[in-house]
């Protein structure tokens, strides 16, 4: 959902673009229907009474019942100078991760249209709400190495509303995106900012089995006419030797001024790294090792005067079932320097789970 400034410049483009094709230049409309559920069962060792478990985990977040992470359905519709999606969801995943959005908001996966701004160059513009140009991790699990999401990929947007300008080379080794969004992780404005917030992203693929990318966030975070800035890059390479073995290095860092119009910066960063093994078609294996340090609490707020400093190790085995059914299984723990987590009852620097999950995709 897009304020009005947005509304008005897509009109403009909209106009302005059409001409630029003939009729005879469009091909036929494809039209596809998609679908997806990720049904899964998780068992904290904490045993948390509410069945909520860590406060910073937004995926397969509800402990000892089965339950949805993420249903959706999808319509896609493409010519080759016009797109549009629109997919609703269903879940945990929406319950938490977008629980400051108001009403059907809470709902919408995916709702954006597109147009093609030149004959010559693969140049999109594209506007609503789409999937968030950071990371390598997305909402959608089978997409993933791993069944849960990293801490930085829980912690930074899954989502982001507003204009987005693609271009891609010829080649399609290059991809350049530059983003005027409505916030982090926000469909909704807030009108009373003083400015949006700007992203880019920038991905180089040499071959099929290396990947480099850049993504960057600018935005004011504070709720009100104040000004307060945060800076935010994200860095992932994912490198494939052959058909069985592959990593993932990424790294983000962020800084937010500590209050108005401050000259003073308080920064958090994230390393990780994924090893992923498959021996054969059928079965991978998955190991991630992870480090989360946000002293000032400005992603993740604790109540402890070192802040969130966090180690997180996770073992991940997949079965591909079928070609579009997979079923997964992950154990993983978390350990803090300070005691901020709760083990049934009592301080604990440390917190295990286990999770398994079923994915279908049509």
């Amino acid at each position: 959902m897009t304020n009005a400034p947005f509304s008005k410049f897509f009109l403009f483009l909209t106009v302005i673009t059409f001409p630029c094709f003939s009729q005879s230049e469009n091909r036929r409309p494809s039209i596809k229907i998609s679908g997806y559920l990720d049904l899964y069962y998780a068992f904290d060792f904490a045993q948390p009474k509410d069945h909520n478990r860590v406060p910073f985990a937004y995926s397969y977040s509800r402990h000892n019942e089965p339950n949805l992470n993420l249903g959706f359905m999808k319509g896609a519709f493409e010519t080759n100078v016009f797109r549009a999606n629109l997919a609703l969801m269903a879940g945990s995943y929406s319950q938490f991760n977008l629980a400051a959005e108001p009403g059907v908001l809470k709902h919408i996966l995916e709702a954006n249209v597109g147009f093609k701004l030149s004959k010559t160059i693969n140049i999109w513009l594209d506007a609503g709400i789409f999937p968030s140009h950071i990371g390598f991790e997305s909402a959608i699990s089978k997409d993933c190495w791993n069944l849960t999401r990293s801490i930085l990929a829980d912690n930074t947007p899954y989502y982001e509303s507003g204009l987005k300008m693609t271009m891609i080379s010829k080649n399609e080794k290059w991809l350049l995106s530059g983003l005027l969004l409505n916030g982090w992780q926000r469909i909704r404005p807030i009108r009373s900012r003083l400015i949006p917030a700007f992203g880019h992203q920038l991905s180089f693929k040499p071959t099929n089995r290396i990947t480099l990318n850049s993504s960057s966030y600018i935005g004011n975070e504070a709720p009100d006419t104040s000004l307060q800035m945060r800076y935010f890059h994200n860095f992932y390479a994912q490198l494939l030797l052959g058909k069985k073995v592959g990593f993932t290095i990424g790294f983000d860092i962020g800084a937010q001024q500590s209050t108005n119009r401050s000259r003073i910066y308080q920064f958090w960063y994230s390393p990780v790294i994924i090893a992923k093994y498959s021996p054969t078609q059928r079965f991978s294996l998955a190991a991630r090792a992870e480090y989360y340090r946000d002293k000032y609490g400005i992603i993740i707020s604790y109540s402890s005067p070192k802040g969130f400093q966090t180690w997180s190790y996770s073992l991940n085995l997949d079965f591909n079932l079928k070609d579009n059914l997979v079923w997964r299984l992950e154990g993983r723990q978390f350990f803090s320097h300070d005691q901020l987590f709760q083990n049934q009852k009592e301080p604990s620097q440390s917190n295990t789970f286990i999770c398994s999950a079923i994915a279908w995709s049509f």
